[in-house]
């Protein structure tokens, strides 16, 4: 399921919205600069000020974005969207003989052939649970005469079964959304013949002076709803709709999916054999697919590159890049096949970085991403993954995709896990309360907290939250970087970008993700304990590029290399 922040709602305990005196929140906050601007953010135009003479030996970069979508007419993002130089558009043939026809801004994993999409899935969870209920459901089961895949399939099995038995607070906090739900459309109705427009934001909506005493009290009952659930101001009334009328249906979907298998939409559509990695060649070139499930590719896609300095719009965080879109994440939680493929596309067709704002608790098939993980690392391909939106602990719960190479016994070095930061001047505290975290499997933070960037559907713009908004901002400074120091390797790209992350204060503390007011440090919520920095990061990728020439126009004397005289006691 995507790491997303569409409304607020769905990263708050119980929905209760947690409210703050708020100043004015500027659009783009999240590429300022601290010291200039009061504002935590990765401080980009000092960044860019610093390669200001560089920009002639720039290269392009491609950036893979694997998600939901994205509009490819959208005015900030359609000429910075990657093309396929060997594929000749529309001619209904595959030109480069890779195996996909017309893949000319990406693929469509999510497609048929007939042209439809897969919008809905269920939960890998219970995919799960009934792909192996028959195998063990009402069996006694002694795990000690099980054999090691047999084993890791029961125990999965019994993890998925637990969790599918919801508590009772789940079922009332679905009735609370549900309610709230009911009187916001409730009150939208009469507040949009009152007003006699169709969309509006809270903001707007704050200055309407009603007329009729119905609309008063749809005005106050609708602002109160809104506040309470903590969607952001700028939210249009249409698409605070749709999202909770779609997290009330997948909700009730999960709770009734312990007793009612899911249907199989990927088996009716897609039509591949799912259990074959080698069958590979299905899906379309429909790289937005629907338009109501492009809003988070698309935000996504602006906040890495959208188009700078073209006076419109907002400004994505890399200049020279193409964008290559892979649609992965439908509604529901992505398959571990169609993210396996969809990396190795990305690195056969020139993507240096990829970009993975999505995520899941269950991973069955996590050895076949983990084999596209290794061919990336093999290719020099970095890889940025959300570390989500359940306020966990990573050291404690997994969340898939991950760097755990598990057949190989290794982490990935090319692989960067990232939480979501904020300002406390927008919510009072710099760690983002939904942010999924760990001292050990999150790398770095970055903003995603009311994040400012493209909308699908009419060159349109807005805001969301979530660490798939921290992701995409870190993958545009790995692509910035890559660009403008492409000598450096993405392993080295990883470690300047974790080495120059910027720890507000090594004695700051923050209210803990997923509590009221416990207060932890900062420092202790990732590896870095920081926040990236675009200008600390090009700094030191200037000086590691400049140690690294050094190095290479030093000429070595044959007295200084080493002998290896026994290889077998050097491992």
């Amino acid at each position: 399921m995507m790491h997303r922040g569409i409304v607020a709602i769905v990263a708050l305990p119980f929905f209760f919205y947690q409210g703050h005196a708020q100043t004015e929140v500027p659009k783009g906050w999240h590429l300022m600069d601290y010291a200039q601007d009061s504002f935590y953010g990765i401080s980009l135009n000092k960044a860019y000020t610093f390669l200001k003479e560089k920009r002639k030996i720039s290269r392009p970069v491609i950036v893979a974005v694997l998600d939901s979508g994205v509009d490819t007419t959208h005015e900030d993002l359609k000429n910075i969207l990657w093309h396929n130089p060997k594929e000749i558009p529309g001619n209904g043939k595959d030109d480069d003989g890779n195996g996909y026809i017309d893949d000319v801004y990406g693929w469509n994993f999510l497609g048929g052939k007939d042209g439809r999409d897969v919008c809905r899935t269920s939960d890998e969870r219970s995919r799960v649970y009934h792909r192996l209920k028959g195998k063990f459901s009402g069996q006694s089961v002694d795990t000690t005469t099980l054999a090691g895949n047999e084993k890791e399939q029961y125990l999965t099995w019994k993890k998925a079964a637990n969790e599918l038995n919801f508590s009772s607070d789940e079922q009332v906090e679905l009735l609370f959304v549900e309610v709230t739900a009911k009187a916001i459309k409730r009150h939208d109705k009469v507040l949009r013949k009152e007003m006699g427009v169709e969309e509006y934001s809270s903001d707007y909506l704050e200055k309407f002076e009603p007329r009729t005493k119905a609309a008063r009290e749809a005005k106050f009952g609708y602002l109160t709803c809104i506040k309470m659930i903590g969607v952001d101001p700028d939210e249009k009334n249409t698409n605070t709709i749709a999202d909770l009328d779609e997290y009330v249906e997948g909700k009730k979907i999960a709770f009734e999916s312990k007793d009612t298998p899911p249907i199989d939409y990927r088996a009716e559509i897609i039509k591949d054999n799912y259990e074959d990695i080698t069958d590979r060649f299905y899906g379309n070139n429909d790289v937005m697919g629907p338009i109501s499930s492009a809003k988070h590719g698309t935000h996504v896609s602006g906040l890495i590159a959208a188009q700078r300095n073209n006076g419109i719009g907002v400004d994505g965080v890399a200049d020279n890049v193409k964008l290559m879109m892979l649609r992965v994440v439908p509604d529901g939680d992505e398959y571990d096949k169609d993210v396996a493929l969809a990396i190795h596309y990305a690195i056969d067709n020139g993507a240096k970085v990829i970009n993975m704002s999505f995520g899941k608790s269950f991973s069955p098939e996590k050895r076949w991403v983990d084999s596209a993980v290794k061919y990336a690392e093999l290719h020099d391909v970095l890889i940025v993954h959300a570390s989500g939106n359940e306020s966990n602990n990573l050291d404690e719960k997994e969340n898939f995709p991950n760097p755990w190479l598990k057949q190989w016994n290794t982490t990935a070095n090319n692989f960067i896990t990232v939480g979501s930061s904020s300002d406390p001047r927008i919510t009072g505290s710099i760690a983002a309360e939904f942010s999924n975290y760990g001292r050990h499997n999150v790398d770095v933070f970055a903003p995603g907290v009311k994040i400012y960037s493209t909308f699908p559907g009419g060159n349109q713009y807005g805001n969301l939250r979530g660490t798939s908004m921290s992701a995409p901002i870190v993958s545009g400074l790995a692509a910035m970087i890559r660009g403008y120091y492409p000598e450096l390797t993405a392993v080295q790209v990883k470690k300047i970008i974790e080495e120059s992350a910027v720890q507000p204060g090594n004695t700051l503390t923050v209210v803990k993700p997923g509590t009221k007011d416990e207060e932890v440090p900062f420092n202790l919520l990732s590896k870095t304990g920081g926040i990236i920095n675009a200008y600390k990061a090009v700094v030191s990728a200037d000086t590691t590029k400049t140690a690294a020439a050094v190095i290479l126009r030093t000429p070595v004397k044959p007295s200084n290399i080493p002998v290896q005289k026994n290889t077998k006691s050097n491992r």
